[in-house]
């Protein structure tokens, strides 16, 4: 009977984080035999939420921006996965008051745990160094909050997606269409990587399965450290001909920054994205902290950035 179920309500339902959640947890028979999801979203008429509600996914209208409508949508939630969206407006203000409106009302609804998406404290971690990485630097704050609470939570940080690199810093270049991939660090730099969408929800199914051992815990998500020479040696393995000629270009911070504004990003958005690679030789994107603990929750395969770069429908045609 459903009514013997936990419930988890999922922010993002539809997103890449949230998504990854609702995915893995109604293909996991035990899983879906323990929790109702109820999905949150803006807009329960979108197709997407349409879809989530034929799945057997409750799904309810909720705004983040809303203390009251998240505590409508927490009613009698055991568990809840929270997740903001910094880019949406590039406000780290908002974002950190959106994060504060989750926790409170996840405070007032008696929720029993509460899986905040975060990330470290670059200004902090760098000592003062890098002080404009405000995405990450905002979740942190959010962290700091709940910390203060007596709410049970456990703080999931996902690592660096691997959908940034396909087309993006790993892509043809001129003048011969090399492949190359465009970095402002040495290619020897550590970055941990998390295939978002099919490997968020293991994570996030690890920590529900092991609520006792992860409060008040980071878990951090990601399949494993790799550095730049590596993931471009997998994607010569993996695309031969595509790869053939295939380098790293370490680029300088006015290039990178005139790509990024090239892109359409305001200024203090293009800097925010420098310093924030450059952190990953300047501290670590989790201050160098090891994997193997986080790792130890997963009971499924995680998908390795070979994997990846296989299935990604960016170079579908390589060979």
């Amino acid at each position: 009977m459903s009514s013997s179920k936990k419930t988890i309500a999922i922010i993002g339902a539809t997103g890449g984080q949230g998504g990854s959640v609702v995915n893995t947890l109604l293909s996991d028979p035990k899983m879906s035999s323990e929790w109702a999801i109820r999905g949150i979203t803006r807009d329960a008429s979108k197709e997407s939420s349409k879809k989530l509600a034929s799945r057997g996914v409750e799904v309810v209208t909720g705004d983040i921006n809303s203390k009251a409508s998240m505590l409508a949508a927490f009613k009698d939630a055991y568990a809840v996965f929270a997740v903001t969206n910094y880019w949406e407006k590039l406000d780290h203000n908002l974002e950190i008051q959106q994060g504060k409106n989750l926790a409170d009302a996840a405070l007032e609804s008696g929720v029993q745990h509460f899986i905040w998406s975060s990330l470290r404290n670059v200004s902090e971690m760098t000592n003062g160094k890098l002080q404009n990485v405000h995405h990450f630097d905002s979740k942190a704050k959010v962290e700091e909050y709940i910390r203060t609470t007596s709410l049970p939570a456990t703080y999931f940080m996902p690592g660096f997606y691997m959908s940034n690199f396909p087309g993006q810093s790993l892509r043809p270049s001129p003048p011969n269409n090399a492949y190359t991939l465009s970095m402002p660090v040495p290619s020897s730099s550590p970055v941990p990587l998390l295939a978002t969408v099919s490997d968020t929800g293991k994570f996030v199914k690890g920590i529900l399965q092991h609520r006792s051992e992860t409060l008040g815990k980071r878990v951090l998500a990601a399949t494993k450290y790799y550095t730049f020479d590596e993931m471009l040696g997998d994607f010569k393995k993996v695309f031969p001909e595509a790869g053939k000629d295939a380098g790293y270009y370490e680029v300088d911070r006015e290039t990178y920054l005139g790509w990024m504004t090239g892109a359409g990003l305001p200024e203090f958005a293009a800097v925010e994205l420098w310093e924030n690679m450059r952190l990953l030789d300047e501290g670590g994107y989790y201050g160098g902290e090891g994997l193997e603990w986080s790792l130890s929750l997963v009971d499924e395969p995680l998908t390795t950035w070979e994997e990846y770069i296989k299935g990604s429908e960016v170079f579908k045609d390589l060979k």
